[in-house]
């Protein structure tokens, strides 16, 4: 059962379908929003899915970052680990502990 993403011509709404089977060609689809038949196929967006090793290999510790780097949970502690890699140094499984508490929000949690 493939999900298929559309684009409204009349509006530019683009809104997501089910198609069953081989009702693929006999269904008619229109546009959530305006109800138009004119409606054309985009590509779906999609992930792509990094180990943390890949992302602390490519991540590069001097170059400043904006605010939505952030807000990606992710990231916390990419730095430290990034620069203790570099250095040589362990941080060991307690910092690892603490990041994952950051990662998470508990630590926030017990912070308040």
């Amino acid at each position: 059962m493939p999900i298929f993403e559309y684009e409204c011509s009349r509006c530019g709404l683009v809104s997501s379908h089910v198609i069953m089977g081989s009702s693929r060609r006999r269904e008619r689809r229109g546009c959530p929003g305006c109800g138009s038949a004119r409606l054309r196929r985009v590509m779906s967006s999609f992930a792509v899915v990094e180990s943390e090793s890949s992302r602390i290999a490519s991540f590069d510790a001097s170059k400043p970052r904006d605010d939505s780097f952030y807000r990606d949970s992710r990231n916390v502690g990419l730095w430290a680990k990034k620069r203790a890699k570099e250095m040589g140094v362990d941080l060991g499984s307690k910092f690892e502990a603490t990041v994952e508490k950051a990662r998470s929000g508990k630590l926030i949690k017990e912070m308040i």
